[in-house]
């Protein structure tokens, strides 16, 4: 670590670094001290403020912005992210992501690295960047914005295991042991996806899962959208047709693998808006945590905030 180092477009901000306690299973914490130790080798003023949910975080967030703070830093996971992202919308700010949670999708498509001390290390030398977010209404009327991938069918089911029995386990484990869980129980949604808007022809079929991305993976690398980007403007929606039990258990492990979808039982869509309508209602998550049920509406909102991240090459 370079004593001289410094982060010169945080040199004159003081950062406000909200720390999501319980993401990744706890494992804040344990960063917590070192990555305060670094931000001290940068000479960057910081706040750390610890909360224990994400739902404190984003109303802490939301008092910060009140008090004129404007460079605001969420340490967890994607979750906490969309805690951050939905706190600040709207106002003049810039965040950044400490990644430290069990799934850190949005983190790996800033190009952040997987060691939460390497991501601190490139965000404090990085700079900033305007990034999509995507914004969901449910069928009880609420709106929440997500930043990396949601959906529903077997991944939301798995989401409700994930966030629960299974919150403790390590990185990809905790998805597949989720997902394994739920698949038990689950039966497979006739899923309709209209196109408001576009051209686009709307489609029919019974689901394993109907997912809509802004990110190239969610899940902790499960490679849905390889083609997305942060700030490209589009829905990424990927359909995977009913396969099967044991389709199903053939083709998770091989997603724990090499994190790719590898079936031929997948459509693909690129549109601005999609409409996720299901024979019987059922939960749709983002980036991992329950915002309602179908019928629900999707958009993308470009350049929706300003995060920093490492600096391109």
């Amino acid at each position: 670590m370079n004593d001289q180092a410094e982060a010169p477009i945080l040199r004159e901000s003081t950062v406000v670094v909200f720390v999501n306690s319980v993401a990744g299973g706890g494992r804040a914490r344990s960063y917590l001290g070192r990555i305060q130790r670094l931000f001290e080798s940068f000479h960057v003023h910081a706040q750390f403020a610890m909360t224990n949910s994400a739902a404190e975080l984003e109303s802490s967030v939301q008092n910060a912005i009140s008090q004129g703070q404007r460079v605001l830093f969420a340490m967890g996971g994607d979750g906490t992210f969309q805690a951050l992202a939905n706190a600040v919308f709207g106002a003049e700010a810039l965040l950044g992501i400490l990644p430290v949670g069990g799934g850190n999708d949005f983190a790996a498509a800033l190009g952040l690295p997987d060691d939460p001390l390497k991501a601190a290390e490139a965000i404090l030398r990085g700079n900033p960047r305007f990034v999509d977010l995507v914004k969901v209404r449910t069928a009880e009327g609420r709106t929440r914005l997500y930043a990396g991938g949601g959906g529903v069918g077997l991944d939301a089911e798995a989401a409700r295991y994930a966030n629960g029995a299974y919150r403790r386990f390590p990185g990809r484990s905790r998805y597949l042991a989720s997902a394994l869980r739920a698949l038990v129980e689950y039966v497979p949604l006739k899923v309709r996806i209209d196109f408001p808007g576009s051209t686009l022809i709307p489609w029919e079929a019974k689901a394993l899962l109907a997912a809509v991305l802004n990110s190239p993976t969610y899940g902790a690398g499960l490679r849905l959208a390889p083609g997305a980007a942060l700030d490209d403007g589009s829905l990424h929606v990927v359909l995977i047709e009913d396969i099967g039990t044991f389709g199903v258990l053939w083709l998770l492990p091989r997603l724990m693998r090499s994190g790719e979808l590898r079936t031929s039982r997948v459509k693909r869509w690129r549109p601005q808006r999609v409409r996720l309508t299901t024979d019987r209602p059922c939960m749709f998550h983002g980036d991992g945590e329950i915002i309602g049920t179908t019928p629900v509406e999707i958009e993308v909102v470009p350049r929706a905030v300003q995060v920093l991240s490492p600096a391109r090459r």
